[in-house]
């Protein structure tokens, strides 16, 4: 890998699809399109467009980054799917990034206070997660304002980062002078954080990379049917 890697970052965990460059902490390039659906058959287009506007090509692709969630089930298996299969064919190294990771400053990436990091999710709930110094500290867990869990980690001046962060914030014990961060991070941002967070981390002495795999905090809300399979007569 070189010095300073061209990374290649994408995501479809909403309605969109979105593709950036990046390269010695510089932003080449980046395409996006809102789309309910289809992101399947866009999103290899949307990466081409953003290749298309830096002047570059796969072959010139040291590292794939992508979002893996949490978001729509589909299109995390879309693009992470994707992720695996140009890491495999291009013989090039692959890291997934999280939107709570994302949903972070980007300015702080291994620095910062006790923080917990909320994102919408299905049926008036939200996704949480705690860190610390830019790392997450725990797996994230799924969270219901109808009854809440008295168990988040209210540290000494931890900060609540997005979806209903005011309301999350006055579940912690008040001593612990608890923060309020709302943030607001426009889609077409994602596939950029995307990039910087994944050259962050790459960056650092103790970084593995590993296969990139969805991040799921909740199972889907379909569910296959309970009936047997019909019989198929020959």
């Amino acid at each position: 890998m070189t010095s300073e890697p061209l990374i290649l970052a994408f995501d479809t965990s909403a309605a969109h699809c979105a593709a950036a460059l990046l390269c010695n902490g510089e932003i080449l390039s980046m395409n996006y399109e809102d789309m309910k659906r289809g992101q399947a058959e866009r999103l290899m287009f949307v990466i081409e467009g953003a290749l298309t506007k830096a002047n570059k090509t796969l072959d010139d692709v040291d590292v794939i980054a992508v979002g893996v969630g949490p978001g729509n089930f589909t299109g995390i298996r879309i693009s992470v799917a994707t992720a695996r299969g140009m890491s495999l064919g291009l013989n090039i190294p692959a890291v997934g990034v999280s939107m709570f990771e994302v949903t972070r400053d980007p300015s702080a990436q291994f620095v910062g206070p006790s923080e917990i990091v909320s994102l919408p999710a299905p049926r008036d709930r939200a996704y949480v997660q705690h860190f610390r110094n830019g790392l997450a500290t725990d797996a994230p867990v799924l969270f219901d304002f109808s009854a809440p869990d008295p168990e988040l980690k209210f540290l000494t001046g931890t900060i609540v980062i997005g979806h209903r962060a005011e309301e999350i914030s006055k579940l912690g014990d008040t001593s612990a002078e608890t923060l309020i961060e709302q943030t607001s991070l426009p889609p077409n941002e994602i596939a950029k954080r995307i990039a910087h967070r994944a050259a962050a981390l790459i960056a650092r002495d103790d970084f593995e990379f590993s296969r990139p795999s969805p991040l799921y905090v909740a199972a889907p809300d379909a569910a296959p049917p309970r009936d047997p399979a019909p019989r198929i007569l020959t």
